[in-house]
């Protein structure tokens, strides 16, 4: 059985404060560690994701690291792909892509004249996923959509992961369409309320899609916030969702607004769940 993997999202803190969090996750056992993507949500202070990402891959060398979300509604899906090849070249092939149509507290939608409509953000979100995977592939790749469209151009070098970084994309239980899309892809950022959720997530993957007959890992990915004061309450906390099928658990608390909480709680180390047979035993390295 593989083990629940566990991240930590660092939701406070300059590039060079990220960077040092994210050593010393890796240092007390994190398997990942993520930072967050928004460009002006009130008056939070926001650092650019690949910024922050590059600073923490230059003081790393074995955890995942990402940003959760990144919309790719309102970035052109070229420039992504290059962001994200150099960041995966620089990590050593570290790289893991949360994408999820974005939300709307953060003025660069609306504000700057980017699409807020949902459908239009989601079929944004389906062609740029189609590019990134071609452009990533090193081969000659045009694109015709209703949003983008190009003649073949070929991208060099390509990610150092193969056949593509892995990509999570949130989904909405029980909404068809959004669960669908993840399907397509290499995991569910799970939007759920409790473990019971998971449990149904998973049973409705295996029928779509049974474990056995998978090509590729597909994660489970559930996120949420446990006691680092207390190891027992926590350890429960996360067993429950790995029985349930979860492959990563991600530690958040976005109301922390100290450098030093979110030190306290990476040094606590990550929620132990071990020795829980899961539903779907796939995970991405």
């Amino acid at each position: 059985m593989v083990p629940l993997k566990h991240g930590i999202i660092v939701t406070t803190g300059d590039p060079r404060a990220a960077a040092e969090l994210a050593a010393l996750a890796e240092a007390h056992g994190w398997d990942g560690v993520f930072t967050w993507d928004a460009i002006a949500i009130g008056s939070v202070e926001a650092y650019d994701p690949w910024v922050v990402m590059a600073a923490m891959a230059m003081r790393t060398e074995r955890v995942r690291l990402g940003a959760i979300v990144t919309p790719p509604a309102r970035r052109r899906p070229w420039k992504l792909a290059r962001e994200t090849m150099t960041l995966d070249r620089l990590s050593g092939g570290r790289l893991v892509l949360p994408v999820g149509l974005g939300a709307l507290d953060d003025a660069a939608f609306g504000l700057v004249g980017e699409p807020t409509d949902a459908r239009a953000r989601a079929e944004l979100l389906d062609e740029s996923l189609a590019i990134l995977e071609g452009l990533w592939s090193g081969r000659p790749f045009g694109f015709e959509g209703r949003h983008f469209r190009f003649a073949e151009m070929t991208f060099q070098p390509t990610p150092i992961q193969r056949p593509r970084i892995p990509i999570w994309v949130v989904g909405v239980w029980p909404h068809e369409r959004s669960m669908r899309r993840t399907l397509r892809w290499d995991g569910i950022y799970a939007q759920v309320d409790g473990v019971d959720a998971v449990r149904e997530i998973v049973a409705w993957a295996e029928k779509e899609w049974p474990a056995a007959s998978r090509d590729r890992p597909w994660d489970v990915v559930v996120e949420g916030r446990t006691p680092g004061g207390d190891p027992e309450a926590a350890t429960a906390t996360v067993a429950e969702y790995e029985a349930a099928g979860a492959t990563w658990w991600i530690e958040s608390d976005w109301e922390s607004s100290s450098v030093e909480a979110i030190r306290r709680r990476i040094e606590a180390g990550p929620p132990g769940a071990t020795g829980v047979t899961r539903q779907t035993p796939t995970s991405t390295g």
